[in-house]
C-alpha cells in the first residue's frame, strides 16, 4: 500500500486558532498536549525574543504512523475506517515549514517533497527516511549500552527520530527551526471532522483503489477518511507526488480559512472538538510557550498564508546505479537555501557580472510561458535577457556556454536548481543558452518557488483553488 500523504494540519490549526481572542481564551485547555524535547535548548527562542533571521519557523510533520501519540497501535476498527491497512513505516510523508517573518502578519509556508534526496547521518537518502534512521540508531545505542526497558528505549528513540527529522530539514533549507508540531493518521482524521469538513475543488473526477479516493469533479467538502484519501492519492495524478503536495497545500489553506471562520470559532462544540482532537494526538516541542506564541500571532489572518514548494532539479532522479528503477527527487541545497531565505526578504545578493552576459532561454517542456519567466528570473540576478521561445521537446534541462563563460554558465545552472552544463563552441560570444526540459522544476514553475505555471493558480488561504 502506498505511504500516506498526511498533513500536519494540527500545527497550522493551532497557529491560526492562536491568532484570535476566542482561541486565546481556550488555549489553557491545551496545557496537557504531548511534549517532546525536539528543539535544542541552546537553539530555542526565549519568550518575547525574535529569532536571529527575523522569522518564527515552525516545522509541521505528518507521520506515516498507525499508532496514537503514546505509540500504541490504533484499533482495527479505526484503521478500517481510515482505509489505512495494518502496517506502517517510520517515515515522514509530509514536511512543511511555516515561516512567520517578524513573528506577525505575513505568513508563508513551503513544502519539502518526501522523496528529496539529501545528505544525513548514515549516508544520502530520501528525507522522509530521516525519522526511521534516527529512531533505529538511537534504539541500537540504548540496547548496546545495556538498557532493557523497552518503553524507555522506544521513547528515547522516538525523540531522536524527531530530532533527526528536524536536523535534516535545517541542513537542507538553512532554516533554524524554532518549533515543531507532529500529527499522525488519527489526529488528521479527527481534526478535519472537528471543523465540520474542509472545502476543496478538483479539476476532474478521480478514483484510486490504493488511497480509497473516489471524488467527483468540482467543489466539495470532505472530512475524516475522505479527507485523508484526498491528500494521500498519488496514483492516476499527472504530477504524481507533486500533485499530491499541491493537494496538501490547498487542503491546509482551506483548513486555515475554516478554522478562522465564525462558524468554527463561535461554535463551542466545534471549537471544543478541535481542541480535543489536538490534545489526543498532536506532539509539540517542549520549548513552545503557547501563551507567548498567541501574543506573537495576534496579527495573523487566514488570507496571509501563502504556500509554495522548494525548487528541485529532477523529479525522476535515478540515484542508484545498481537499481535503475529506484527514483528520488534531486535537489540543490544551495538553491533551496536561497529560496527559503527569499521568503522572508533575506535572499542572497544578486550575482554581479564582470561583463554583460546574455542568456537565451528555450522551452522544451509543455509548460506555457516558462522560458519568459525563467529569463525574467535570471534578469533579476544580473544577467541580460536574450531570446526566449519554444523548441523541440526533450526530457532533461541543459545550460550551454563557450569556454570563456564556464564560470557564469555554472552560476546560471546553480540559480536554476543545479542543471547540467555543457561547454559548446557553437554558442555565440557573450551568450549562455538554457534549454528547459519536461522535468525542469526550478524557479519559474509551481514546484520551484517562482511564478505559477500556466493554468496553475497560486495557493493562499483566501480562496479554494481547483487542483488535479
Amino acid at each position: 500500500m502506498h505511504l500516506l500523504g498526511k498533513i500536519a494540519v494540527a500545527g497550522l490549526a493551532f497557529a491560526v486558532l492562536s491568532g484570535t481572542a476566542y482561541g486565546y481564551a481556550n488555549l489553557r485547555a491545551l496545557d496537557d498536549v504531548t511534549r517532546d524535547s525536539v528543539i535544542d535548548a541552546d537553539g530555542a527562542t526565549a519568550p518575547g525574543e525574535q529569532p536571529a533571521d527575523g522569522s518564527l519557523d515552525i516545522l509541521l510533520v505528518g507521520r506515516d504512523s498507525r499508532t496514537d501519540k503514546e505509540g500504541k497501535p490504533l484499533p482495527p476498527d479505526v484503521l478500517r475506517e481510515l482505509r489505512a491497512g495494518a502496517n506502517g513505516d517510520d517515515l515522514t510523508d509530509t514536511l512543511i515549514v511555516l515561516r512567520i517573518p517578524n513573528g506577525t502578519h505575513d505568513v508563508k509556508a513551503f513544502s519539502i517533497p518526501r522523496d528529496s534526496y539529501v545528505s544525513m547521518p548514515g549516508g544520502k537518502g530520501k528525507i522522509n527516511a530521516a525519522f526511521g534512521r534516527g529512531k533505529a540508531a538511537e534504539a541500537k545505542r540504548q540496547r548496546d549500552s545495556g538498557e532493557t526497558d523497552k518503553a524507555k528505549i522506544d521513547q528515547v528513540a522516538l525523540t531522536a527520530a524527531r530530532r533527526g527529522t528536524r536536523q535534516a530539514v535545517e541542513d537542507l533549507t538553512g532554516v533554524k527551526i524554532d518549533h515543531f508540531a507532529e500529527v499522525n493518521l488519527l489526529s488528521f482524521s479527527e481534526i478535519s471532522k472537528a471543523v465540520g469538513g474542509v472545502d476543496v475543488c478538483l479539476k476532474q473526477a478521480t478514483k484510486d483503489k490504493n488511497s480509497g479516493a473516489d471524488f467527483p469533479a468540482g467543489p466539495q467538502r470532505i472530512s475524516g477518511a475522505d479527507a485523508l484519501a484526498f491528500v494521500r492519492q498519488r496514483d492516476h495524478l499527472i504530477g504524481g507526488d507533486f500533485d499530491r503536495v499541491r493537494r496538501q497545500q490547498v487542503f491546509l489553506a482551506s483548513l486555515a480559512r475554516q478554522v478562522l471562520s465564525a462558524g468554527t470559532l463561535a461554535d463551542p462544540g466545534k471549537l471544543g472538538a478541535l481542541i480535543d482532537a489536538v490534545k489526543r494526538s498532536v506532539v509539540l516541542d517542549d520549548s513552545w510557550n503557547l501563551l507567548d506564541f498567541v501574543a506573537q500571532m495576534r496579527g495573523v489572518s487566514g488570507g496571509g498564508i501563502q504556500f509554495e514548494t522548494i525548487p528541485v532539479v529532477n523529479r525522476d532522479y535515478r540515484y542508484d546505479p545498481q537499481d535503475h528503477r529506484a527514483t528520488a527527487v534531486q535537489v540543490d541545497p544551495a538553491a533551496v537555501k536561497s529560496f527559503a531565505a527569499a521568503m522572508i526578504g533575506t535572499a542572497a545578493p544578486k550575482i554581479p557580472a564582470a561583463a554583460p552576459v546574455t542568456v537565451d532561454v528555450s522551452n522544451a517542456s509543455p509548460k506555457g510561458g516558462l522560458a519568459g519567466r525563467v529569463a525574467g528570473f535570471l534578469g533579476d540576478h544580473g544577467f541580460v535577457k536574450g531570446t526566449t521561445g519554444n523548441t523541440a521537446t526533450r526530457r532533461t534541462s541543459l545550460v550551454r556556454f563557450g569556454a570563456d563563460l564556464a564560470q557564469r554558465g555554472a552560476e546560471v545552472a546553480k540559480l536554476l536548481g543545479g542543471l547540467s552544463t555543457q561547454e559548446a563552441a557553437d554558442v555565440p560570444a557573450g551568450h549562455i543558452e538554457v534549454v528547459l526540459g519536461s522535468v525542469y522544476a526550478g524557479p519559474g514553475t509551481t514546484g520551484g518557488g517562482g511564478a505559477p505555471a500556466a493554468g496553475d493558480d497560486p495557493i493562499t488561504s483566501g480562496g479554494v483553488v481547483c487542483v488535479n
